[in-house]
Formats: C-alpha cells, structure tokens, sequence
C-alpha cells in the first residue's frame, strides 16, 4: 500500500467502524436490574464463578470481595494494585488489572498475597481519535462539589485515563487494562490506551491475538459461549465479537438512565455488570 492510500484508509477509519457499529443487530433484552449495593464505594470489575461474583473495588486498599449472588459477602482482602479495574479467576488464583501501575498482577484467591506482576500489553495513554463518543458518566452518580485546588506543594494523584493525556501532557504515564476473562488457559484483556482486546499466554506473556474494540472505553468482558461480550462505557453498551476475527456480530444498548457498565461477567444466561458508584446489576441475555 502506497502512502496516499494508507492515509486515505486510515482516514475512512473512524467512518468504517462508526458505520459498522451502527450496522449490528441489536439484541431485545429486558431493563437491567439493581441486585445489591457492592462491598466497597467503586467496584470497577466482575467475574462470575461457581462460588459467587469477585469484585475488584478501586478506592483505598484496592480490596478484592467474594460475594454471593445476593451479594453476602464471602471473603475479602487488599490486593498490591493500584486503582484497580478487572478480575478474572483462572480456578486457584485472580489475574487484576493494576490499571495506574499498567500491570496485570496474579494474587492468590484465599489470602489476596502477590504471585506474579506482568506489564500489560498495549498499555500508554488513552488518545483522542475523530468520531470518538463523549466521555460519559454514571447516572446514578451525585453531583460532583467544586474541587479545590491542591496547594503548589502537593503531591500529584492520579489522573483519570481519559484525561491524562490532556492533563499531564507529556509527564502522563498511561493506564492498562480494564476488563480480563480466563479461558481454556488463556488471559483475556481489554485495553483502553491501545482500543483493542489481547489474548496472552499467561506462561510466556506472549500476544497470541488481538482485535479491535468498538470505541474508545472498552471495559469489562464475558463470554457467551464462544462469543466474548466487550463493554464500552461511553457507548453505554455491549459488544458481542468472534474472537477469532475480533468481528463485531451483535450489540446490547442500554437506555441513558441506565446504570452505567464498568466490570461485566457473564453466567447462566446473566449477564452481570458494575457502576462505579458502588452497584451491581444484572439482565437477562
């Protein structure tokens, strides 16, 4: 491809998947619900397991919460994360997203205790691209107060990671990913700064595949028999690909007064997803 036409695709890009989006059949699915209020104040991922949903919650402590389906807390511990957003359990041990330090970090599910700590791929900061939707927050969230600006001397915290960039310029240093899925041994992830979804190998940490997602704030991600569900928070919807082409086939859209999607899980035919202002919520699928 010669350089006028690489510039002309990329281009079109954004008006290629703008139209594929809008192209997806669109899946009837009934008004989700609020089942219980999480554990902690901002629960940013989800996954449903035999013995109940783990949350990853991402203020102090970055506590990891077993609970019931009901939402009776089981278990509970702090996790050496930072900000956290994703969980995903391989069947002994959880694999969380370290979103500020950009690391996946594998604890042990009894006692929260570091295992292993990988870089996550695709990690940096989130940028801005024609056509992208607006940044869109939860509408069950309370008015945020006028902040006070920090003294000079103050130490810097965290920026969001969809205004790093803007805000900090070149001293931001990224976020990682947002959702992860285990699978026949594999380490699924969804990563914001990069929009596409991994396959890793979680023995060698080598790329097995990657594909694009929908926009520009993938999240959490579940499977539907062997279809992966990703979240877009700022779409406010769901996006169901073939895994192995990373095509887009079928899309959930919630309503506005909807609880906004974060960490997603998906089990008998519920799919179970978070607000980041503390719920946990589910539909039917």
């Amino acid at each position: 491809m010669n350089r006028r036409n690489f510039l002309a695709a990329a281009a079109a890009a954004p008006a290629l998947a703008s139209a594929a989006i809008e192209g997806l059949p669109v899946r009837k699915v009934g008004k989700p619900s609020i089942v219980f209020r999480s554990p902690g104040p901002h629960p940013n991922g989800l996954q449903a397991t035999d013995a109940g949903l783990w949350i990853i919650d991402q203020s102090d402590g970055n506590m990891a919460y077993l609970v019931d389906y009901e939402g009776k807390l089981i278990r509970s511990f702090s996790t050496e994360t930072n900000l956290s957003s994703g969980i995903t359990f391989d069947g002994h041990s959880l694999w969380i997203g370290s979103t500020y330090s950009r690391e996946i970090v594998r604890v042990d599910a009894l006692s929260g205790k570091t295992l292993e700590r990988h870089f996550t791929p695709g990690a940096g900061v989130i940028y801005k691209m024609a056509g992208d939707p607006p940044a869109r927050s939860s509408p069950l969230a309370k008015p945020a107060a006028k902040p006070t600006p920090p003294p000079p001397s103050a130490a810097a915290k965290p920026v969001g990671g969809f205004q790093a960039g803007e805000t900090l310029g070149s001293k931001a240093e990224g976020t990682g990913a947002h959702g992860q899925e285990w699978r026949d041994g594999y380490l699924w992830m969804a990563v914001p700064p990069s929009r596409e979804v991994y396959q890793v190998d979680p023995k060698t940490w080598v790329v097995q595949k990657k594909f694009p997602t929908a926009a520009n704030r993938p999240h959490g991600i579940g499977w539907e028999g062997k279809y992966l569900w990703v979240t877009d928070s700022n779409l406010n919807a769901f996006f169901k690909h073939d895994p192995e082409t990373g095509q887009m086939v079928e899309k959930i859209q919630l309503a506005d007064s909807d609880p906004l999607p974060h960490g997603m899980s998906i089990r008998d035919g519920w799919l179970w997803y978070c607000d980041d202002v503390g719920v946990v919520c589910r539909l039917r699928l």
